[in-house]
Order: structure tokens, then C-alpha cells, then sequence
């Protein structure tokens, strides 16, 4: 079946860049209505007029500048600074000094802070404290002296732009360790899904080979010791480490990282619910008894093709370590919020310690086949087994899937 393959963006920068917009209109708007509530304390009242018209301007005329960090240029930055600059600056010409002594707001009044802002959201802690430094000589400059509240304001935006830039910065540092880490969930679940599928197919074809072989014996066991190198090889690969996810990064730092899904979307995704039953019959036979309820047993149709495909490995591990004629009995408990599967044989049961051995040489039957399978619809299997009296394995799904089947 078609792969199917979905980019996911994550980004936690460009709702920074949206609220700075949203900042820059309000406090344009802001310092305008400050003008306008105290026109008569302005001595030139025209040079504020002319400046508040450049203001308005520059603010609206550039704001898709602020929609992301490529469209935030050096140059950009630059000029935008220099407007705030400007507009302290220009404060002690157009006002008078009862408004100066006092404290009064400067002519771009908070405006000025989106500025600086935007030199932390583009380019980080560093930025932002050259951003601050003029803006605090500036702010000293138009007062004439260092007096108290300009010195606390001063220090506020130095202060406040420097951990808001330190912020981004760890920000995308996480960003981009979530898309790695994201990046190699989905190879580890593809490797695991692939290597269940060669378990329950190829591996016990080979495994097949290799004993017929070595029974017929002549160049039949020479096919079979061949079959028996490759399926050894097949294990190593299967059982191997990751091959390295290149995690990356989009043009526009803005848009954050990029993290790529490869997913084999399911047959039936699209129909409802199925009965368990109807998957479980096949399985039974002169030697395998299969006992449910008389009722459907509802699951959603991902979870039940997993948990069919669980059981079949079960009753694999039976026919191969328990031998042909050993007996096996399933049987399937619809529980109100979880549906109970438990296979048992009567074979002569697992030595303890036998499956992280088998583990350990790469034979992962148990580890992908069933567990693998039940991890990832969120359920889970259990397996109890006593030398001599037999081996069970009990599989539990919950009827509202938690895992990977449940999200599609």
C-alpha cells in the first residue's frame, strides 16, 4: 500500500511575532491618543503632528515586516530603531518642561519597546541588549538627567527584552530537539512495524528452510544452512540500530521546525468498528479452541486487526517451541472498558530467562510481534509461563484506543 507522508510544522516563535504585531498597532495607537489627551502642554505641537504622521505610517506600512523572522530584515530593524530614537529625542523640542520633570511619557511613548522587542524575537538575548543600549542613552539623553523613574524604566526594557530574547533562544533549542526526538519515534514505530511483518513472514519461512533442510539432508541442507545464514543476517538488521533522521529546519526560522511522518494509512481507516470474533476465527482448528462470548466484540478497526495479529503470532510461538501436536485455547472476555485476550497452550512452558536471551540474539517475536503490537494501540500483554505446565498470554486493549492506531 502507498505511503502516505505528512510534514508537520512546529513552531513556538510565530505566535511571538503575531503578538508583536498586535503591539505595535496598540501602542501606536496608544501614543497618538496620549498627544491628543494632552495637545495643550505641547509648545510645537507641529513637529509631533509631523512625527505621529511618520509613525502611523511606518508602523501600518510595515507590519507584514512582523509577520515572520525572514520578512524582519537587519535593514528593517535598523530603521525602526531609529524612529523610536528619533521620536525621544524629539520630546524636549515639542513639549515643555513641567512635562519633562514630571516624568511625562516621550513622543513614541511605549511604542519604543516594540522595537526592541523585535530585535529579541530575531536574533536573541545578545540583539536585544544592543537594541536596549541606545534606547536607554536616548531615554537619559531626553531627560537630562538620570532621575529615578527614567533609570527604572531604563533597566525594565534592557531587562525585559534581554530574558524575552534568552526565551526565543531556548525555545527553538527545544523546538528542535522535539523535531529530532519526534523524527525518531516515527523511524523507531516504522522499524518495529517492519520488523513484526518480517517476523511473522519471512524469518519463519527462512527458520522453516533451514530445519527442513537440514532434515533431507544433501543439497537440501545446503539450501537450508544457506537460508539459515540469511536469516540470522535478516535479525541483525531488523534488531539493528536507527538509521540517522537528518532533522530539519525550513527556510523561514519563523515556521520552525519540520518533522516528517511517513505512515501507512490502514485499509479499512475509514469504516467503523469491527468484530473481534470474525478475526478470530480463522485461528481456530482441531487443535486450537477458541471460546467468546456470544455477543460482538466492538473494537475500532486498527486496534482489532492489531490484536488478531497478536494472537496469530501467539499461536506462531506455540506451534514452534511447543510442537506440533501441543494443544492451544483461546479465549476472548469483553470487560466494560477493555477487551481481555488470553492464549494458552499446553506445551512444556518457558525456561525463565529463555525470552531476554532470545531478545538478546535478535529473535524478537515476543518483543515486536505481541508486545510491539499492543504498545501501540495502548494496550498491553502478558506473559506467564511455568516449565512443564504450559505458557499464557493474556492481551488487553482498551476499547477507547490510547495509542498510535487510536490517533489516526
Amino acid at each position: 500500500m502507498a505511503k502516505q507522508v505528512r510534514v508537520m510544522r512546529m513552531s513556538v516563535e510565530q505566535p511571538l511575532w503575531r503578538a508583536l504585531t498586535g503591539y505595535r498597532v496598540l501602542t501606536m495607537l496608544y501614543a497618538v491618543g496620549l498627544f491628543a489627551t494632552e495637545y495643550e502642554r505641547f509648545d510645537r505641537p507641529g513637529i509631533a503632528i509631523a512625527y505621529y504622521v511618520v509613525l502611523c505610517v511606518w508602523t501600518l506600512a510595515t507590519l507584514p515586516r512582523v509577520q515572520n523572522a525572514a520578512a524582519c530584515t537587519k535593514r528593517f530593524l535598523a530603521v525602526d530603531l531609529a524612529i523610536a530614537i528619533t521620536g525621544i529625542v524629539l520630546t524636549p523640542l515639542v513639549v515643555d518642561d513641567h512635562h519633562i520633570q514630571s516624568g511625562g511619557p516621550t513622543l513614541p511613548s511605549i511604542w519604543t519597546a516594540g522595537s526592541v522587542l523585535a530585535y529579541a524575537i530575531k536574533g536573541g538575548w545578545r540583539w536585544a541588549a544592543f537594541a536596549s543600549t541606545p534606547v536607554a542613552a536616548a531615554n537619559l539623553i531626553e531627560r537630562g538627567h538620570p532621575a529615578r523613574d527614567t533609570v527604572h524604566n531604563v533597566i525594565l526594557v534592557w531587562v525585559a527584552s534581554i530574558a524575552i530574547g534568552y526565551v526565543v533562544e531556548v525555545a527553538r533549542a527545544s523546538e528542535r530537539t522535539l523535531a529530532r526526538a519526534l523524527e525518531i519515534e516515527a523511524a523507531t514505530r516504522e522499524r518495529e512495524r517492519l520488523a513484526r511483518d518480517i517476523h511473522d513472514s519471512v524469518l519463519q519461512v527462512l527458520a522453516m528452510v533451514q530445519r527442513r533442510g537440514t532434515v533431507l539432508g544433501g543439497e537440501a541442507a545446503e539450501l537450508g544452512r544457506m537460508a539459515g545464514e540469511q536469516e540470522v543476517a535478516l535479525r541483525t538488521l531488523v534488531s539493528g540500530g536507527l538509521t540517522p533522521v537528518a532533522s530539519r529546519i525550513s527556510e523561514d526560522a519563523a515556521e520552525g521546525a519540520l518533522v516528517t511522518a511517513v505512515e501507512t494509512p490502514d485499509e479499512e481507516a475509514d469504516d467503523g468498528p469491527v468484530d473481534l470474533r470474525a478475526l478470530l476465527a480463522p485461528h481456530a482448528s482441531a487443535k486450537v479452541s477458541l471460546a467468546d462470548p456470544g455477543a460482538p466484540v466492538i473494537l475500532p478497526p486498527a486496534a482489532a486487526r492489531e490484536l488478531a495479529a497478536a494472537v496469530g503470532a501467539a499461536l506462531d510461538n506455540v506451534r514452534k517451541h511447543a510442537g506440533e501436536h501441543a494443544r492451544a485455547w483461546i479465549l476472548v472476555e469483553d470487560e466494560p472498558d477493555e477487551v481481555v485476550v488470553s492464549v494458552r497452550d499446553d506445551g512444556p512452558g518457558i525456561p525463565e530467562g529463555r525470552l531476554v536471551q532470545a531478545e538478546g540474539e535478535g529473535r524478537l517475536g515476543v518483543a515486536l510481534s505481541i508486545r510491539g503490537r499492543l504498545r501501540d494501540i495502548g494496550g498491553s500483554a502478558e506473559l506467564i509461563s511455568t516449565p512443564g505446565q504450559g505458557t499464557e498470554v493474556e492481551l488487553k486493549v482498551p476499547k477507547v484506543s490510547r495509542g498510535k492506531a487510536g490517533r489516526r
